[in-house]
């Protein structure tokens, strides 16, 4: 008896555009019921590939077969009657329209050929959200007023209101929590279950560990694996494909000896009533100081209050000795602090805007001359502050918004660099960044700091903090309960800590 065919087999696939070749001959091979994981630096391909599959792009050459039978994916109303959904990170839904609604657009129920609304669509939409285990959300509720996590269940509901067979997940644990996260593995395990594949795309890779079932990498265009066992793959082996470098040289060297000057930033007995304990901390120039917590232990609130987007109900927060005005993000900007946050494209990017104008927001008073804005120094002085920090393309007049998440990212560090901040905040600052950029972006926060910066750093990934940071505090509900050298700690030691350990007294 001859075995199943592939569910997926794409072979060859090309695509280029004006001076830029995306794909390079790329196969991938995807079988029902399985869990393939696409890997790649931004820029590898992943998002031209996952297009070409979704009939948003048409390969240059190369075939696609679907159950052994060739097919050509002229569109994604195609694709998707194929069986074949894609997820995209940036999801899109629309706010405006209830949850029902957003599910069956575009293949509104029908009866005897008329559009039936209501009760018949809020009620098919409550079988799938129960069966993705979230019955809980209202079919008329308005989208916009979800969470990211239940507007991804509403994606997935929309995905699986067609006949479908694989679904592909761009980077779709980019804004969950730890709980979130282990609820969307247990879809992911019955849709498979079921027999349903998934093409899973993330730059996590301990999550790969976790969910995947076969790795393909892509770099430069190019397959340079297909079929990796992601359980039994090393990490190490992984990210040099990726990037062509060993994992041990993704975090630079620290210092010998740790800072001796005055602290720069100095936080004393700092609180906000439900979210943070009283707070001391101190940080010095040259030193990067780690916060490792889980969500929800007060890390993110720590740096918005720190920064005076909340207000403390007790406390003070120093720079050089001198208290900054609670509540006051201008003082604290003035004062010389300047924050990234965890959210770049909603919080801290004009996304529509050139990399000029991002990187020059929180200084357009150096280049202005009675009420006019001098473009020339202005660009001049981006471009400087850019090419410190190796942003590319070099080209400070394009939109930031054609930047990858690395590059967006060393745009709003740049804007501070411009500013003169010395005491840099940073909320989670490579989410949605690839293992390559990463590597880039370490070297550019402690060189920073080398020279002299000093920077408070909260990430959710133990691994980053330790390897980063100079010193780390443990959070646990909002209490710091422990305070080590970094090169004291290790994961193990940091998550007993977190899940188990006492406040400090």
């Amino acid at each position: 008896m001859a075995p199943e065919p592939p569910l997926l087999s794409m072979s060859g696939i090309t695509k280029s555009f004006p001076g830029v070749r995306a794909l390079d001959g790329v196969d991938l091979e995807v079988q029902a019921g399985e869990v393939h994981c696409l890997l790649g630096q931004n820029g590898a391909g992943k998002s031209t590939l996952i297009k070409v599959l979704a009939g948003a792009h048409q390969p240059d050459t190369g075939t696609i077969r679907w159950r052994g039978e060739d097919v050509t994916l002229r569109s994604p109303i195609a694709a998707m009657r194929l069986g074949i959904a894609t997820i995209y990170q940036e999801l899109d839904l629309v706010e405006h329209l209830s949850v029902a609604e957003n599910v069956h657009l575009g293949h509104e129920p029908t009866t005897a050929g008329f559009v039936v609304r209501g009760r018949t669509a809020k009620a098919s939409t409550a079988q799938l959200l129960e069966r993705l285990g979230h019955p809980e959300i209202d079919p008329g509720r308005l989208v916009g007023d979800l969470s990211a996590a239940q507007q991804q269940i509403v994606s997935m509901a929309r995905a699986l209101s067609h006949d479908v067979r694989l679904i592909v997940m761009d980077e779709p644990s980019a804004a969950l929590d730890p709980d979130e996260v282990d609820n969307l593995f247990r879809i992911v395990a019955d849709l498979t279950a079921d027999g349903v594949a998934v093409v899973y795309i993330s730059h996590r890779l301990e999550e790969i560990r976790r969910i995947g079932d076969r790795v393909t990498v892509l770099k430069d265009g190019r397959a340079v694996a297909g079929g990796l066992p992601a359980e039994s793959t090393p990490t190490r082996d992984v990210v040099a494909l990726m990037t062509g470098r060993n994992v041990e040289y993704v975090f630079p060297e620290r210092p010998d000896s740790p800072p001796t000057a005055e602290p720069v930033l100095s936080v004393r007995g700092l609180t906000r009533e439900g979210e943070f304990a009283p707070l001391d901390l101190d940080v010095r120039p040259g030193e990067i100081v780690g916060l490792a917590g889980l969500v929800g232990s007060g890390r993110s609130e720590i740096l918005e209050t720190v920064y005076g987007a909340r207000r403390a109900d007790a406390g003070e927060v120093l720079v050089e000795g001198r208290p900054l005005r609670p509540g006051s993000v201008r003082a604290a900007v003035r004062a010389g602090l300047g924050l990234a946050p965890e959210e770049r494209k909603a919080q801290a990017l004009l996304m529509l805007e050139s990399v000029t104008r991002n990187v020059s927001v929180s200084a357009l008073s150096r280049f202005s001359r009675g009420g006019w804005i001098d473009r020339g120094a202005e660009l001049g002085a981006a471009r400087a502050a850019t090419r410190e920090l190796s942003l590319r393309p070099d080209n400070p007049s394009v939109p930031v918004r054609t930047l990858s998440g690395g590059n967006q990212q060393k745009a709003v560090l740049a804007r501070w660099l411009l500013r003169g901040c010395r005491v840099l905040l940073l909320d989670e600052p490579t989410r949605g960044v690839d293992v390559g950029a990463r590597a880039e972006l370490y070297a550019v926060i402690r060189r920073l700091a080398d020279e002299g910066l000093a920077v408070l750093l909260v990430s959710s990934e133990v691994p980053e903090v330790l390897g980063l940071a100079d010193r780390v505090l443990v959070l646990r509900e909002g209490r710091v309960v422990h305070e080590a050298p970094a090169r004291e700690l290790d994961e193990h030691r940091v998550l007993d800590l977190v899940m188990e350990g006492s406040p400090a007294s």
